[in-house]
């Protein structure tokens, strides 16, 4: 079993890897397999809504790491997405990253536990946590709680390690979401079949 854990943040080993180090600590001593994923400091194009990628789950666009991303989903069991907190929201990474990764790929994800954690020096954190799990609600993810809302807490990777309920919090998300793959797992070798999806059916109310 395997969870990526994605670091939105323009800092490569910032406050967001701090936490999400934290995270992945307990995880493999849990026994699950973990790998980062940076999406890098470069300019990440916004979604245009093309639809072009509703066949091959892949964007057009490849200039920058959304496809390399999407290239790992299906060996991927479990998700952890990090971001820091950038005016009481997600970071300008973190957002098109996502638009594009779940954008008409919904399928890749179906099933597949997630969970969010924010990062900030010291308010913000609930807008970006709940712009982050709106993601994983519309791709049917079970989402993975912890004892507090997943959020660290620092200016500094060393401020946010002194965050002692922060990074407990991150320990338990991490026994949370080894728990529920652990007994997804079970499930599965139980006979135990995912839910049925049906064939999306849209609805708008113009007349």
């Amino acid at each position: 079993m395997k969870v990526l854990l994605v670091n939105g943040s323009q800092h490569k080993n910032g406050c967001t890897h701090t936490a999400l180090q934290e995270v992945a600590a307990e995880l493999e001593r849990q026994g699950i397999e973990t790998e980062e994923f940076w999406c890098g400091n470069k300019a990440i194009m916004g979604c245009i809504g093309c639809g072009k990628c509703s066949q091959s789950k892949r964007c057009w666009y490849s200039d920058d790491t959304v496809n390399e991303f999407l290239e790992k989903v299906e060996s991927t069991d479990a998700f952890v997405f990090g971001t820091p907190v950038h005016f009481a929201g997600t970071s300008g990474f973190i957002k098109p990253f996502m638009d594009r990764a779940f954008c008409s790929k919904a399928s890749l994800f179906f099933n597949k536990p997630a969970a969010a954690i924010v990062s900030c020096r010291r308010g913000g954190a609930q807008g970006a946590f709940e712009d982050m799990n709106r993601y994983f609600t519309i791709a049917c993810m079970p989402v993975v709680s912890s004892k507090y809302w997943n959020e660290v807490h620092g200016n500094t990777p060393d401020e946010v390690k002194q965050d002692l309920e922060g990074m407990q919090t991150m320990r338990q998300l991490a026994r949370n979401m080894a728990w529920m793959l652990k007994s997804i797992d079970a499930g599965r070798k139980a006979g135990v079949q995912i839910p049925e999806h049906e064939t999306p059916i849209k609805t708008n109310f113009i007349r």
